[in-house]
């Protein structure tokens, strides 16, 4: 699996009805990017970095946020308001790009560090993430946005269900909006969304560059990992701009907590981004990009490498926004994505299965293969209108989505790709909602509609329904110590329609033992109904002049009616519908359950100040299933509880800053694996001039051995990795 055939750019399997639109924007990108990467240097401007906080752009915050300040006062990318997370009358958390440059992520799950009630499922293919929200994940009910497309990837296998990759290198923020107060965002999103949002060119170009290039390297001891990157610019003028990325990792498997080497942990991937933006107009943008991964790894069994797996994505986005000169009437968003995902998996070594259609042994011959193939395409449309009534202030917002996936599997008979089935699914939706301000009150009630259909050859089914929000913050204090406190409570729904593998999913299992998986075209949506209070809190100029700490608390009750688990059937109970086969005399089907319970605190707080910053967040979640008997059982999917301390001292100007986090994880309730542990991370980053800057970070310092309780579920145990010393440094030019 070497860099040769790594990266292409997958146009020649894109979806027939989509390879046009694909060809123009690849074309119109890589030229652009051509000419960024390709520009050759002119004197180098010695300048400091631009501030991720920029001082001349204000906040919802009366002035202007200093320098390195008000972590939680950034615009939210996927707030349809413009609403920073500290003002949001939502569990709303933003990771900007000076946090992630200090964790030197490798994989999503070191994105989110520290954000409450998120957590990563990755099992040992790290370059295959599934997010959590609340304990809730898999099969959309987690809506995974990368500029605007949903990455709707899934694979029926022990472990992990709806998977992505996204570089950490190519993003620029993360945001996260917790449960279904973030239902204008698409259909499904009942655990909530999580929006990657890749770099852009001003964010990259220094103020008065017209180009500029960077190129790091880093090495991480744990897997003996390389990672090299280069980025390039370009400013044609005031009103087009592009940047390119590329990124190259080649790691080998890890060691856990006691030194044992995991295997089937390595991987090889390639990433690339090109990204452009046109402004026609002072109110108008465009924005047109390409994200595509071309990744590698292989699959072990009984730690004996099996399957030699291949992953290519690519995804395509338009984002265009015009206003009016007030941002009063028209303030419209017109997004159109495409992704397509392609899995190829091929047997490395002759493996003993069964038959999918008869049961029957066979063996499955060394360079067997299976296909996964998903495609997504996306519109969403929305438009938000301001005005006053008497003295009610309005942010009135109205709009669409329509997403549909087209599934195709394929490959050797037996093979895995069997038991994903292949099928359409369509789901839209149309919303309105309104934020009504009047001096210490603010309500929000949204009204939003859901209607989805999903078929094969055999089968198809479809349900719509309406689901509400309503939402009242209360700032009662005028005092300039209490002016920045504010309650809230929320009472919203969500709708989320069955997946194709839950409704279809059909055949035999096809190793170790054998019996059958049943179809369920009569699975019902699951509905999830949450209620929620919170506080939020923001002071500024304490104890000096310029700091600031910012706090979010919530406490959430879920109910999720309807919800969709998979269950065991026995062939000797007539009612079951489970007959006998071949094989052992079980089934397996995925049901409805009478509710989904889930309820939990989280907490995220910091104080900034120019010497530094100290941080705390908190999460605690239990939840149960609750069958329609009446029977109760742990929920598989509730990470564990967190609790996550940052410290950070800035020295020499800014120059330099060290600092590191603590990380506490609790057992959740009835996990088999799971035990309780403590992380400790450590982390420096030195700009030693201008244009160098050198990073070093210890995660897991002292080298606890551990597991991620959302893998208790998978056929074997797999230990997270040891104590990974990371080492990098980045040179830049502009001109």
């Amino acid at each position: 699996m070497g860099l040769a055939n790594r990266g292409r750019l997958d146009l020649a399997n894109a979806d027939p009805a989509h390879r046009p639109m694909a060809k123009a924007i690849a074309a119109l990108l890589a030229g652009a990017a051509a000419i960024a990467l390709l520009t050759p240097p002119a004197s180098a401007q010695q300048a400091t970095d631009q501030q991720q906080t920029d001082p001349s752009k204000k906040t919802e915050d009366t002035k202007p946020a200093p320098a390195g300040v008000t972590l939680l006062d950034k615009i939210l990318v996927i707030s349809r308001t413009g609403e920073t997370a500290i003002v949001s009358l939502a569990s709303a958390s933003h990771v900007d790009q000076e946090q992630l440059d200090r964790r030197m992520a490798t994989t999503p799950n070191e994105m989110l560090l520290g954000v409450p009630g998120v957590t990563a499922q990755a099992d040992a293919r790290r370059v295959s993430s599934s997010i959590n929200i609340r304990g809730l994940q898999d099969f959309g009910r987690v809506a995974v946005i990368v500029d605007g497309a949903r990455q709707n990837f899934q694979r029926s296998d022990h472990g992990t269900q709806s998977t992505f990759y996204v570089d950490p290198e190519l993003i620029k923020s993360v945001d996260v909006i917790r449960g279904p107060t973030a239902n204008t965002y698409g259909s499904g999103a009942i655990g909530g969304v999580v929006f990657f949002d890749t770099k852009d060119a001003e964010d990259f170009l220094r103020p008065g560059e017209t180009w500029g290039a960077s190129v790091t390297g880093r090495y991480e001891s744990n897997g003996k990992g390389w990672t090299t990157s280069a980025s390039g610019a370009y400013k044609f003028n005031d009103n087009w701009d592009v940047l390119g990325n590329i990124v190259y990792r080649d790691y080998d498997d890890y060691k856990n907590g006691s030194g044992d080497t995991v295997a089937g942990t390595g991987f090889d991937v390639l990433s690339g981004l090109l990204k452009t933006t046109i402004r026609p107009s002072e109110n108008s943008q465009l924005k047109l990009g390409w994200v595509g991964s071309s990744d590698g790894w292989t699959e072990t069994s009984g730690g004996v490498p099996a399957n030699d797996v291949d992953l290519k994505s690519n995804t395509f986005t338009a984002r265009y926004n015009i206003t009016d000169d007030a941002k009063s009437w028209l303030d419209l968003h017109i997004n159109a994505s495409y992704n397509k995902t392609n899995l190829d998996l091929t047997t490395l070594v002759p493996q003993n299965r069964f038959d999918p259609v008869t049961g029957l042994p066979v063996v499955l011959p060394a360079g067997s293969t299976s296909t996964f193939d998903v495609g997504t395409t996306g519109i969403d449309i929305w438009n938000t209108s301001r005005f006053e009534t008497a003295a009610i202030s309005h942010e009135l917002t109205y709009g669409g989505d329509w997403v549909g996936d087209d599934v195709e599997t394929g490959g050797t008979s037996g093979g895995d790709s069997f038991y994903t089935p292949s099928g359409k699914r369509d789901v839209s939706g149309a919303y309105i909602q309104d934020r009504l301000s009047w001096d210490w009150l603010e309500v929000i009630t949204g009204l939003r509609y859901d209607n989805y259909s999903l078929k094969d050859s055999d089968n198809e089914t479809s349900g719509d329904r309406l689901s509400p929000r309503i939402t009242v913050g209360l700032s009662p204090f005028e005092s300039a110590s209490l002016a920045g406190l504010q309650f809230y409570g929320t009472y919203a729904e969500g709708y989320r329609s069955p997946s194709l593998t839950e409704t279809l999913i059909s055949g035999n299992h096809p190793a170790g033992v054998t019996f059958p998986f049943l179809p369920n075209p009569n699975l019902r949506p699951e509905t999830g109904k949450t209620t929620e209070f919170g506080v939020n809190y923001k002071l500024n100029d304490i104890i000096e002049a310029g700091d600031a700490f910012r706090l979010k608390a919530a406490y959430f009750h879920n109910n999720v009616d309807d919800y969709i688990e998979g269950v065991t059937l026995s062939a000797f109970d007539p009612t079951s519908g489970c007959p006998f086969g071949p094989g052992i005399p079980i089934c397996f089907q995925y049901q409805n359950f009478a509710q989904a319970k889930i309820n939990g605190f989280e907490l995220e707080s910091v104080y900034d100040a120019a010497w530094g910053y100290a941080g705390l967040s908190a999460s605690i979640i239990n939840g149960h299933t609750i069958s329609y008997e009446g029977e109760r059982a742990d929920l598989a999917t509730i990470p564990s509880s967190q609790v996550t301390g940052q410290l950070g001292f800035r020295f020499l100007e800014d120059k330099l800053t060290v600092g590191g986090e603590v990380q506490y994880n609790g057992k959740p309730k009835g996990n088999p694996v799971a035990k309780d542990h403590t992380l400790v991370n450590a982390f420096a980053s030195y700009q030693a001039t201008d244009n160098l800057k050198v990073d070093f970070r210890a995660d897991n310092l002292f080298d606890v051995k551990y597991t991620n309780p959302l893998n208790g579920g998978t056929t074997a145990v797999i230990y997270e990795p040891g104590i990974t010393l990371k080492l990098a440094a980045t040179m830049r030019f502009g001109g």
